[in-house]
C-alpha cells in the first residue's frame, strides 16, 4: 500500500528561518531550507511512498492556506517541525492539522520536540506523538505500522501518550547515498529563489554530506538534539553526483552550502572531494561549515575546487571561555588557521558568542580585539543562545542565567533574536549592546568598507550576494538595542 506523507514547516512570522541552528527572522535576510524535512521527504520517496513538503514561511502561506494544501493532499501521516521560539505556534498548528480534515496520524519533530517530548505531548493533547532525534528511522517505523495495520509502538525515537520518556537513540540513518537527492526534493516542492545565506553565492541550495559532530561544544544544538556526536559520512562520489545533478537540472543555482556541522573533520575525505570536484569543473561555488584548525594544504585544495568561503566558529577571544564551552582549540591554533585561509585565498566568516558564565569586561574586550586582529571577511557577534537539550541550556537553567520568561521571548515581536541569558556581571541588555558595538567596530572600518566596495564593482556574483545581505543588514548595523 502506497501512503501519502506530508512534511510541514509550519507558518509563523514572515521570513522566519526555523531550520537554522538559532531560529529567527534574521538581520541579514538569511532563510534556511527545511533541510531535515526535505531529507525525510527523500526517504519517504525512497521507501516507495508519496511525499508532500510544504515550507509555509518560504512560500508565505498562512495557516488556512497551509491547511487547505494538506486537505487537498489528504495524507495518512503528517510531520510538523518545531523550534524553541515558535513552539507554542508550532504545537497549535499541529493540533489544527489533527482535527482538520481526513483521518491522519500527526507527529511533531525538530530540535525543541526532541529535547522536550513530554512537554509537547502535554501541551498538544490532540497530536499522536513526537519523533525525537533525526526523522528517517522513526518515520519509517510509523509508515510500516500503518501499512501493516498495526498500532505505532512507543519505541526508540517515538514518544506518545503513556510513553513520554525518551529512550537512548541507537539507530540512525546509515546509508545516505541512496536517491533521490535532496536537491530533487527542493526542485519539486520549494521556491528555491527564496532561500538565502550571505556566505554563499545566490541562488543557492543547502546539502548535508555528513550528520553529527564529534566535538563537544556546549551550545551547538543539532548534535545534542537531532544527529548525535558521531560523524556519519556520505560517500564523496554520491556528493559529487549531486553537485553534477544541481548543475544540470538547476542551472540558475550558483552556490552550494554544505551544512554539515563540521565538514572539515575528515581531511582525507575533504581532499578526495576537492580533487574530484575540481575535475568536474562545474559552474558552482560552494561554502561549508569548518572548524578553525584546517591546514593550508586542505585550504588550497578547497580553493582549487571553487570554495567560496568557510563559516567558522571562533566563539571567544578568551582561552578560559573556550575551554569551558568544550571548544578544544587554542587561540593560537585559530589565528594560524585564519592566516592560512587568507594566504590560500579562502574567505572566512567568523562567529563570536558572548555571555558565558565566565564572561567579564576583560573577556569581552579580548573577543573584540581577537575578531579585529583576525583576517576575516565577515563576522557576526551574538549573545549566547541556549536551547533545550544542550549542555549550555542545562547549565544556564541550573545557575539561574536564563532571563527569558517564556520560549517566545527568545525572539522580539518581529522575530529577531533576543538575548535570553545573563550572568553575574552582565544583564541581557549589556550583552546586546556589546554585540552591536562590536559589529559596528568590525564593519565600519575603512579597510573593510573599501574591500567590499571593490567587490561590488568587480565581481558580479559577489555583488549580488553583498547587495542582498546589505539591504537588510544595514538597517540593523547602527542599532544600540
Amino acid at each position: 500500500m502506497t501512503l501519502r506523507v506530508a512534511l510541514v514547516n509550519p507558518p509563523f512570522l514572515p521570513d522566519y528561518s526555523r531550520g537554522q541552528r538559532s531560529p529567527a527572522v534574521t538581520r541579514s535576510g538569511t532563510l534556511y531550507y527545511p533541510m531535515w524535512l526535505a531529507y525525510a521527504a527523500a526517504h519517504v520517496r525512497r521507501l516507495g511512498h508519496t511525499p508532500l513538503l510544504i515550507d509555509a514561511p518560504a512560500s508565505r502561506l498562512s495557516e488556512s492556506e497551509t491547511l487547505d494544501r494538506l486537505n487537498q493532499f489528504a495524507p495518512q501521516v503528517v510531520l510538523v517541525e518545531t523550534a524553541t521560539p515558535s513552539i507554542v505556534n508550532d504545537l497549535h498548528f499541529a493540533s489544527r492539522v489533527k482535527v482538520n480534515g481526513n483521518e491522519k496520524l500527526v507527529y511533531v519533530c525538530g530540535t525543541h520536540a526532541s529535547a522536550l517530548p513530554g512537554d509537547c505531548l502535554r501541551e498538544a493533547p490532540e497530536i499522536d506523538g513526537v519523533i525525537y532525534g533525526e526523522y528517517e528511522v522513526p518515520l519509517e517505523e510509523i509508515v510500516r505500522c500503518l501499512q501493516q495495520g498495526r498500532r505505532v509502538p512507543i519505541g526508540e525515537g517515538i514518544c506518545s501518550r503513556g510513553g513520554e520518556q525518551k529512550r537512548e537513540r541507537l539507530r540512525f540513518l546509515q546509508n545516505m547515498d541512496d536517491g533521490p537527492f535532496v536537491s530533487e526534493i527542493y526542485k519539486e516542492f520549494l521556491p528555491i529563489d527564496r532561500y538565502f545565506n550571505p556566505n554563499a553565492h545566490y541562488p543557492m541550495v543547502a546539502l548535508v554530506s555528513g550528520r553529527g559532530c564529534p566535538y563537544g561544544c556546549s551550545f551547538c544544538v543539532f548534535p545534542q538534539t537531532l544527529m548525535g556526536r558521531g560523524y556519519r559520512q556520505r560517500s564523496v562520489d554520491s556528493l559529487i553526483a549531486e553537485f553534477r545533478w544541481i548543475s544540470h537540472h538547476l542551472p540558475h543555482v550558483k552556490g552550494v552550502f554544505l551544512e554539515d556541522d563540521t565538514f572539515t573533520t575528515n581531511k582525507p575525505r575533504v581532499l578526495d572531494f576537492c580533487e574530484k570536484l575540481q575535475r568536474e569543473n562545474l559552474p558552482l561555488t560552494w561554502t561549508a561549515n569548518a572548524r578553525a584548525d584546517v591546514d593550508e594544504e586542505t585550504l588550497r585544495a578547497m580553493k582549487n575546487a571553487k570554495v567560496r568561503g568557510l563559516c567558522v566558529g571562533f566563539e571567544s577571544g578568551s582561552q578560559v571561555i573556550l575551554d569551558a564551552m568544550g571548544k578544544a582549540l587554542t587561540l593560537e591554533k585559530m589565528e594560524a588557521f585564519a592566516v592560512a585561509a587568507q594566504r590560500a585565498g579562502v574567505k572566512v566568516h567568523g562567529c563570536f558568542v558572548v555571555g558565558f558564565p565566565q564572561e567579564t569586561p576583560v573577556t569581552l574586550q579580548q573577543t573584540l580585539q581577537f575578531a579585529l586582529r583576525l583576517p576575516l571577511d565577515t563576522a557576526q557577534f551574538y549573545p549566547l543562545m541556549v536551547y533545550p537539550g544542550t549542555r549550555a541550556y542545562a547549565e544556564a537553567a541550573r545557575t539561574g542565567m536564563i532571563a527569558a520568561p517564556t520560549f517566545r521571548d527568545w525572539l522580539s515581536p518581529t522575530g529577531q533574536h533576543q538575548c535570553v541569558v545573563r550572568n553575574s556581571r552582565f544583564t541581557p541588555q549589556q550583552l546586546v549592546a556589546f554585540c552591536n558595538f562590536a559589529r559596528r567596530r568590525f564593519y565600519l572600518r575603512k579597510s573593510w568598507l573599501w574591500r567590499n566596495f571593490r567587490l561590488i564593482l568587480t565581481d558580479a556574483d559577489e555583488r549580488a550576494r553583498v547587495l542582498r545581505a546589505a539591504a537588510t543588514f544595514s538597517r540593523h548595523l547602527l542599532e544600540d538595542r
